[in-house]
C-alpha cells in the first residue's frame, strides 16, 4: 500500500511539474495552427487565381468581338469582303494576345457568329446566324445558336440569355462571341463550384460590309473554314495536361 502511494505521488508530482513546463508551447501551437492558416492561404491563392482567369476570358470574347466587327478589306464601291483568312488570323490573333498561361484553344473553346436577319423573310426583321466559325479542344456547343437558327423560325428573336438577346438590324450584322473555357487550378478544384467559364460579348460591325458570304482570298487554293464540326487548335502538338478534378486530393 505504501509502495503504490509512493508512485501515485511520483505521477502526480510529474504531472504537475508537465503542467507548468512551457517549453515547446509555441511549436506546438504552429503545428495546430499551420494546416489552418496554410488552408486558407492556398484557398485564397486559388479564389484570386480564379478571378483573374474570370477576367482575361471575358477580355478576350470582348477583343475577338470587337476585332471581328473591323476586319475585311476596305474598297470604296463595294462592302468590304470577309474572307475565310480573316476569320483564322483573327482567331490566330485571340490565341496571341490572351497569352501563352491561358492556353484558350487547348483548354477551351471559342466561338464566332455572324447574327443577322434573314434576307427571305418579309418583316426583314427576322434573326438568323448566317455563318459560325470555331476553334478550340474543348467540345462544346454553343449555348445560344448554331449555323443556319433562325431561317423561318420565329421564335428565334437573337442570341444570349433568355430575355436579354442581342439582335441585329436588317441589313446590318452583330458579331457575337461565346468563350468557353474550362478552368485549370493551381493546387485544387476543391473550392471551385464550376470549373466551366462561360462568357460572350457582341459588336455591331463597324462599316459596309458584305454580308453575302464568307469569301475565300484565294479560289485557286482555298483556306480550309474554322467549321465548328472540328475541335483542334493552332499548336496541335501542345501536350500541356489539364488539371483533373481532384477535391482535396492536392497536386503540387
Amino acid at each position: 500500500m505504501a509502495m503504490a502511494m509512493a508512485m501515485m505521488m511520483t505521477m502526480m508530482t510529474r504531472l504537475r511539474t508537465l503542467l507548468r513546463d512551457t517549453r515547446a508551447a509555441a511549436m506546438t501551437e504552429f503545428a495546430l495552427a499551420a494546416p489552418i492558416m496554410l488552408t486558407v492561404g492556398l484557398g485564397g491563392l486559388e479564389a484570386a487565381n480564379l478571378a483573374i482567369t474570370h477576367m482575361k476570358v471575358s477580355q478576350a470574347a470582348m477583343q475577338i468581338a470587337d476585332n471581328a466587327s473591323r476586319i475585311g478589306d476596305e474598297t470604296v464601291l463595294i462592302g468590304r469582303p470577309i474572307t475565310e483568312s480573316d476569320v483564322v488570323d483573327l482567331l490566330l490573333g485571340a490565341d496571341l494576345q490572351a497569352g501563352n498561361q491561358l492556353h484558350i484553344y487547348r483548354f477551351g473553346r471559342v466561338i464566332l457568329s455572324s447574327l443577322e436577319t434573314d434576307p427571305d423573310d418579309p418583316s426583314g426583321a427576322q434573326q438568323w446566324i448566317h455563318w459560325q466559325r470555331c476553334m478550340g479542344e474543348l467540345e462544346v456547343e454553343s449555348t445560344y445558336g448554331e449555323e443556319g437558327d433562325g431561317k423561318d423560325d420565329p421564335s428565334f428573336v437573337g442570341m444570349g440569355p433568355a430575355g436579354q438577346e442581342v439582335m441585329a438590324l436588317p441589313g446590318e450584322a452583330v458579331m457575337f462571341v461565346e468563350v468557353v473555357y474550362e478552368y485549370q487550378p493551381i493546387i485544387t478544384d476543391a473550392w471551385v463550384g464550376d470549373r466551366m467559364i462561360r462568357t460572350f460579348s457582341s459588336f455591331n460591325v463597324r462599316d459596309d460590309r458584305d454580308l453575302s458570304r464568307l469569301h475565300q482570298e484565294e479560289p485557286s487554293s482555298p483556306v480550309r473554314p474554322a467549321t465548328c464540326d472540328v475541335y483542334e487548335s493552332f499548336n496541335p502538338e501542345d501536350e500541356i495536361e489539364g488539371r483533373e478534378a481532384g477535391g482535396w486530393n492536392w497536386e503540387f
